[in-house]
């Protein structure tokens, strides 16, 4: 009788204990701070479309596809970390810069009429930014960004700036700030000189000009994210440049415009991955 007993309440434990395990076997904890406990690298990766000036300096503009990558987070655990788990708690980060400038040709832009055809040019380097907690709805980074330009304006160039970043709700990011380009007297010299002989063929209503290096812009710039499901983003962004220095006073520009506006729709995913 004892022994028929204890079966009973081992085989009633048993029953009872069941669903609670079955649940616990069959359910994964998907949640944020699962996800984030465990990731040693986050990483946003999308792309989009955009509009910018056909060339610079341009009076007219042209649409191009564009990559977003976003480094958020890295740990490397007894070495190093960068960015945090949580976008609001910023810290620094540290991400590929890239841009992407069309041929230019004369034949396309009756202004330029004279002026040698250039060939595309590709700028690839990084981006450097430190992110800081200012209110519980602002963040404030200071960034920077250096690239090399290569193919047809060859040279180095880059950009400084602030942005003041905005965290209303779980699922919206707003950022707005100033911002800074540069480039080297390599660079400048293929995109806003003017040769003696460009100048002859251009019936001299392009006058020769030699540009030399330093800022090439001013502006601001502006941008939006929306997370429309889990892990998932809509980017809008808009900037406004206007040339400053060597550039500013190129007879390219001045046959164009001093005015540049940028602005850029896209869709990306974010990718947390437990690499260790």
């Amino acid at each position: 009788m004892t022994h028929r007993l204890l079966a009973g309440l081992l085989a009633a434990t048993v029953l009872a204990a069941a669903p609670a395990l079955a649940a616990d076997y069959e359910t994964v904890d998907t949640s944020e701070v699962a996800i984030v406990n465990n990731a040693d690298l986050i990483i946003e990766l999308g792309a989009g479309i955009s509009t910018q000036p056909a060339y610079e300096g341009a009076d007219d503009y042209d649409i191009s596809g564009y990559p977003i990558v976003s480094l958020q987070y890295l740990n490397i655990p007894g070495l190093f970390a960068i960015g945090s788990p949580e976008e609001k708690q910023g810290g620094l980060r540290i991400g590929p810069s890239f841009r992407f400038i069309d041929k230019r040709n004369a034949n396309d832009y009756p202004e330029l009429n004279g002026t040698l055809a250039l060939d595309r040019s590709y700028q690839l380097g990084l981006r450097a930014g430190y992110e800081f907690p200012v209110y519980d709805t602002l963040n404030i980074e200071v960034y920077g960004e250096a690239r090399y330009a290569f193919n047809e304006g060859e040279g180095f160039v880059g950009g400084a700036g602030i942005d003041f970043i905005s965290r209303p709700t779980e699922q919206w990011e707003f950022k707005l700030g100033p911002r800074t380009t540069f480039a080297d007297s390599n660079y400048n010299s293929t995109y806003f000189s003017v040769r003696p002989l460009e100048s002859i063929a251009s019936g001299g209503r392009l006058a020769a000009y030699d540009a030399g290096g330093g800022f090439k812009s001013v502006g601001a710039a502006a941008s939006a994210r929306y997370e429309f499901r889990p892990d998932w983003f809509l980017n809008a962004n808009a900037a406004y440049e206007r040339m400053v220095g060597d550039a500013a006073d190129s007879p390219i520009v001045k046959v164009g415009s001093e005015d540049q506006f940028f602005a850029g729709f896209g869709i990306s995913k974010r990718f947390s991955i437990d690499l260790f």
